[in-house]
Order: structure tokens, then sequence, then C-alpha cells
């Protein structure tokens, strides 16, 4: 029986390549340094997945920012403000579309389907010149075959890689991506053919958009691109990879029909109901690779349940074909939990790390094979038996306050345009008022201080007073620059999420659990494993200090319910609502405490609310139907004067923009520039919008310094579209990620821009 792996995380079990990157990009190192690292990471992840015994070892899954970028660098497909004159992509063209550069902005970046993943987003159009300009996965494929490891190379499939592409700047919004097929199916033959030429058996191409929602005409494009592959891939094993979620009958059916396909992946930890399809019609003589292994989360796979699953799959596909796989890439979980220093043994048990799932697919494959680990089966069962039982999972009074719930849709009682006057009489900011999101740069002076508290290196009274000085000076920085309402910078918090996470009741944390997110940014979500509350405040200390160093308003600054939902893993033995519901109700009582001290101004994230979105429209009004609440919940108590925000980011917003409406927020910030103004379109077509909002008017992902003049023709444009009276100038998120150097200069001209418009405005009268 064989196993196999979608695909494994990057950053390596200390985030080595975050390191590498970042020294590189700092010119700290050089390019073979950085080259050094990526091929020492990339050799121990082949070896510990071939000693694990992994029949399918895929390659050119790692990547120095993104596999979809990777996808566009094979294509050549350069927009052309990287001026890339041909040849081999090099770190200089490929990292300016990534992060922008000096003189040009970044590409836009999206999450990848309803992860906490970003990927590059394609800017095509009929006049890109495709040419195969990356040989990564060839090369990649040779580098493993060198170390004694066969891999199967895989590639972001042509038709996901058209679907997850927009029209470039200039090119009509309608034009038909899908048209470029013929274009670029010649750049995946050259690509396929050099493979085959170095030896490869397998190739996997991950079309992952096979689950959404497609019509027959994106449908039919699948068969028309692997109908013209078929000849090119003669001599290879294909299997195609879909995950995330259910695939449709439509989709299914035409997966299943592809000509030259040897093999097909389906997740069937989200897509529970695909078994149905593949018990009812598999064709004869395929390959299933069956996802029981969960890739989006880190519990321990319940292996009895899983091996009877796939006996009853063993009888309809046979043994000879089937493949005990990953549900997807483990690129969104941890690493690995040998390196957990933190974690109680009892939890420890419940958990399993990229590494550990490497040995579960295994064991699963061996059970079938008939060569059962009896000694691992039974330690799992124990495990699984222990998390069903233990007291710290249950806290019965949380379960009824949330329970109690039910009835009310919790909306403050007075509309928006009357609470909007009243914060304004209270506050008596100008028009167009500028903010900014929440976090200050992170300075090394600062990781060490927390690093050094955190390892009682230092006493509290000797972090409180750096951190009161960090603050003093953040605060003092916004006066001059004259920013209207201030922000405290969060020099207290390394991560939004794991901040509130490590002040709440069921929530447990990981010394190395860490994530990509993107690039070199990786996360460490906590782990929620019971029943959620607050024990006291979090962040009201903080909040006020902030508040007293001026007159001006400050935010105090929280995550809201459906964030640190998303952006944590969450307990699978609970729907996920009734988790959300109780995180809301610890954020409520934050929020009470926040105003009884007198902060006026309340900013509660949901940068990650159009993340979980399912992928499926007919699971939409649900999900947003109990999301939405949970954010109402949090505020409902709130006075009047009292102003609520929100902050949302790169995501495609526009689909949502009636529910945003209805969380009945003050005031909500929401990216906007890196996107390149797609939100602006919303409100260009009739959308009404009420309440206080403020479109990014600059990207903060990128080192590049807008100028006056073109945060002023952002401003404008918005103008154009939203009343005066409720716009705010804002950056896109927060500007944690960048440097000083570059936040300042930044922020003097959006201040300047906003500035120049009242004074336009004003005139105008």
């Amino acid at each position: 029986m064989a196993s196999h792996i979608v695909g494994y995380p990057r950053m390596g079990p200390k985030r080595e390549l975050k390191f590498a990157l970042e020294s590189f990009w700092d010119k700290k190192s050089s390019a073979e340094d950085l080259q050094k690292v990526a091929s020492d990471l990339r050799s121990s992840i082949w070896k510990q997945m071939s000693d694990a015994g992994i029949k399918y070892i895929p390659s050119n899954t790692f990547s120095y920012y993104d596999q979809v970028l990777d996808a566009t660098a094979m294509l050549g497909a350069v927009p052309p403000r990287y001026g890339w004159d041909g040849g081999e992509i090099g770190f200089d063209t490929y990292f300016s579309m990534a992060r922008g550069n000096a003189s040009v902005p970044a590409m836009e970046m999206t999450k990848w389907f309803d992860t906490n993943y970003h990927f590059i987003v394609p800017e095509l159009g009929p006049d890109v010149n495709f040419c195969y300009a990356s040989h990564k996965a060839v090369d990649e494929y040779k580098e493993a075959k060198a170390l004694g490891v066969d891999t199967v190379p895989v590639l972001i499939g042509p038709v996901t890689y058209l679907l997850l592409s927009k029209p470039a700047k200039g090119v009509e919004k309608t034009f038909n991506l899908l048209s470029l097929l013929p274009k670029i199916l010649p750049i995946y033959k050259e690509v396929i053919s050099e493979l085959k030429a170095a030896g490869a058996s397998w190739i996997q191409f991950d079309e992952p958009t096979l689950i959404l929602d497609l019509d027959s005409h994106k449908l039919e494009a699948f068969t028309a691109a692997y109908a013209d592959l078929e000849s090119t891939l003669s001599g290879l094993n294909v299997v195609i990879e879909t995950y995330f979620a259910d695939i449709t009958p439509e989709a299914y059916k035409t997966l299943t029909g592809l000509k030259g396909v040897t093999g097909f992946g389906f997740d069937l930890v989200r897509g529970t109901q695909t078994l149905d399809l593949i018990k009812s019609d598999f064709p004869k003589g395929k390959y299933l690779f069956a996802g029981v292994v969960d890739g989006r989360n880190i519990w321990a796979n319940d292996l009895a349940s899983s091996l009877s699953t796939l006996a009853g799959l063993e009888s309809i596909v046979g043994k000879d074909k089937l493949v005990v796989s990953t549900s997807c890439s483990l690129l969104h979980t941890a690493v690995d939990l040998v390196n957990e220093t933190k974690l109680d043994d009892e939890i420890k048990s419940w958990l399993a790390f990229a590494a550990q799932k490497v040995v579960e697919v295994n064991a699963l494959a061996k059970a079938l094979a008939g060569q059962k680990d009896e000694a691992f089966f039974s330690a799992n069962a124990a495990a699984q038996a222990s998390r069903k039982s233990s007291p710290r999972v249950t806290n019965e009074a949380v379960q009824k306050a949330a329970a109690e719930l039910k009835g009310s849709d919790h909306r403050r009682a007075t509309n928006v345009s009357a609470r909007l006057d009243a914060q304004q009489k209270k506050l008596n900011l100008p028009v167009l008022p500028t903010t900014t999101i929440g976090s200050f740069p992170q300075t090394l002076e600062l990781r060490r201080v927390r690093r050094e508290f955190k390892a009682n290196k230092i006493s509290e009274d000797d972090y409180v007073k750096a951190i009161k000085e960090e603050i003093k000076k953040v605060v003092d920085l916004q006066e001059e620059l004259d920013i209207d309402v201030l922000v405290h910078g969060e020099p207290e918090r390394n991560d939004m999420v794991e901040y509130f996470g490590e002040q709440l009741s069921g929530f447990a944390f990981t010394a190395n659990g860490w994530v990509q997110s993107y690039g070199s940014r990786c996360v460490k979500p906590p782990i929620i494993y019971g029943d959620v509350c607050r024990p006291k405040p979090m962040t009201v200390f903080w909040s006020s200090t902030a508040q007293s160093m001026t007159s001006r308003p400050m935010k105090g600054m929280l995550t809201g319910p459906v964030t640190i939902l998303n952006w944590s893993f969450v307990r699978n033995d609970q729907p996920r609502f009734e988790t959300c519901y109780q995180i809301a109700l610890a954020i409520k009582d934050e929020v009470e405490d926040l105003e009884k001290a007198g902060i006026n101004v309340i900013q509660i994230d949901e940068a990650a609310l159009r993340e979980g979105l399912p992928l499926r429209k007919s699971e939409h009004a649900f999900y947003l139907k109990w999301a939405v609440h949970s954010f109402r919940i949090t505020n409902c108590g709130v006075q009047d004067t009292t102003q609520i925000h929100t902050h949302m980011c790169y995501s495609n917003f526009n689909d949502i923009i009636h529910s945003i409406i209805d969380m009945d927020a003050d005031v909500i910030t929401i990216e906007n520039s890196r996107s390149d103004e797609k939100l602006l379109s919303v409100f260009r077509e009739g959308v009404k919008y009420g309440a206080g909002i403020g479109p990014g008017v600059y990207d903060i992902h990128s080192p590049r310094i807008p100028s006056t003049e073109e945060i002023a023709d952002r401003i404008n444009k918005m103008l154009a579209v939203l009343e005066t009276n409720i716009l705010w100038v804002n950056p896109d998120c927060g500007l944690k990620t960048r440097k000083y150097a570059e936040v300042k200069p930044a922020l003097q001209n959006m201040v300047a821009a906003a500035k120049l418009l009242r004074t336009q405005l004003a005139s105008a009268k």
C-alpha cells in the first residue's frame, strides 16, 4: 500500500528560511547564502519523508515566496513595470514582483482559498508573451534525484493558474483569462518534457479550483487543457490534486474523465461528501489518492476511523490503486511536535504536526498492507479517548452563556447615522480624519525585551517600563505627524491572535508552531482545545496608559472573534460557530471594560472574516450569519458615543459587502491599494455605505514610500464614490513589518495628502 504527501512546510522547524530571506533582503547575506539554506531545508525534508517510508514524495513545493508566483516565473508572465528583459528569472525580478521596490509597487496579494496563506495574483492579458523562464521544477527534481530520492514534481495546474489570475491594468475586466490556455500550454509541455527526460515517472498537478462552483465553460477548460497535454504526458503517471472542500458532481465527472490522467487526489477531511461520489462511480484502473490525514489542523488523526474509511475505499478501487495521502499540503500546519517544550504531555498527546502527519500517513498505509503497528494504533486510541473525556475541555458556565445568545441579533439600539453624530460631538475630528491600523514597527530591541521577559531574564517592572517608553515614542511620533486618531503601536504583542489567546482560557500555545502566512511572514496560531472565556482584562492597562499620554483619541485595539477563530488551530469536536460565540462573549467583556476606562474609540479587527467564507456558495449564508452576529455581540452594549472600528485586509470583499454593512460598525478600515482599488468598484456600482470607511491609501507590505501626490490621487478616487463626511485616510494594514525609516515618510505624505484635500474641499464650498 502506497503513501503520498501533497506538500510540506518550507520555512523549516526553526524558521530558517524566514531569517535567510530577511538577511538577503537587508543585503546582509548573498544569493548563494540564501540558496544554501534553501537547499539544506529541501534535502532534510526529502530525507525525512524517505526515511518515514513515503512512496510519493513531492518536489517543487518549496518556494522562496509563493508557489503561484513560482508558476508566474515559470511562464515568464512578468508585468512590464519590473523591467525584465528575458532570460532565467532571478531574485531581483522575482522579489520585486512579490514585494515591490523603490520605484514600482508589488503585485496584488490575496488569500489562498479559505486559508491564512497568501499568494501573489498573476496579472495577465492578451499581450503577455509567455516563455519558459524558470527551470525550478526540473532543477529541484534533479536535486532530489542526486540525493537518491525519486520525487513527484508538483505544478500549479494550468486551469487553476488562469482562474486565480486577474486582468492586468489596462485590460478589460471582462477579458476571458481562460482564452490564454493555448498560450501557456506550450510552456507546460516544455516543463513536462524536461521532467520526463530527467527521469520523472510521476507528476502532480494541483487543480484546487475544481472544488469551486464552476460553470460548464470553466469545466470544459479542464477537459481541453488535459486533452492538449495528453501526448506530452504519455509515459508519465499523472495525479491531479483537489483540496479544501467537497467536489461537485459535475466537477467530479469532468475530473475523472480527463485524458492522460492516472490518479485523482481528494480532500476527505473537509470533503466528506466526495466519498459518496467515489463510492457511486470511480473509474476502473485509476489511482485514488485518499486525503484522510488533515493537512490544515494539528489534531492527531483518529487512525481507527481513517483505517475504516480506507478499507471501504480499498474494496472499490482495489488494493494496488489506493494511496494514503494528506488532505492537502502540510504547508498549513506547524512543522514538528518534537520542537515543543511549552505544551504539557496531555495536550501534546492530542496533536500531530507535519512531521507526525507524515508518520500517520505511512502507518495507515502499512496497516492496510497488513503490517499494522499495534502499539502506535493503541497509543493513538488512548489519546483520542483522553481528549474526549478530559475535564479541561469543558466549562459549563461558558456553554450556558453561549446557549443564551439565541433569540437576539445583538444590534446596537441606535442607527449608525445617529451614532456618528454623537461621536463627532465628542471626538471633534476634522474632515478626512487620519489614523493607522494598529501596529507600529517591531524593532529588534522591542523583540529582545519581550523575549527576555518571557524567559524571566528581566523583571516585570523593567518590562513594563520598556513597553511604556515604546508607547510614548509611538504616541509622540503620531502627534508630531499630526495624525488625528492614535494607536499605541502594540509593542506588547508579537502577534494579534497569539496575544489574546494567551490570556483566554481554553487556549494552548506552542514554542515553535510557526506557519507561513506569506513570504517570510510566519504566524504561530494558538490551539483552541476547550471552552473559551476571559479570566481578567487583557488590554485595558496598556490602552489606558497610552490614552494618558495624549489628549487625542486613542484607539483600544482588539482582535475580533471571527479572526481569532480563523487564525487559530480550532477544536474539531464541536461546530466552529459555537467556539466563535464563546470568543465573542470574551471580547465583549473586554470592550465594555475599555469603555469604562475612558477609551472612546475601540477597534475590533476582523481581518479574517472574508477568509473564513466557505468555498461553496450554498454555505455562504449560514457562515456570514453567525460570523457577523459574533462581531455584533462584542460591541452591542456600548454607548452611542463610543466609536467602534473594525479592519479587514487582503481578501476580495466585494462579494460580501452587504454582510460587512450588516456588521454595523461605526468605521471600517479596509485594504484597497495593493488590490489596485478593487474595493471602490462596488461603490461605483451603486452600493450605499453610510458608516465611516477608510479604504487603504498605500500598501504597507512593500518597502516603497508613496508620494503625497499619489496618495492624494487615491483619496480623490475615493471621494468620487464615497461621501466626504464618512471617508477616513489610513494605510492598508498595520505597520509592524516595516522599518521606521519607511513608516515615518509614508505617514508624513499620507497626512499631507489629507490636509491638501481638506484645503481643496474647503475652498470648493
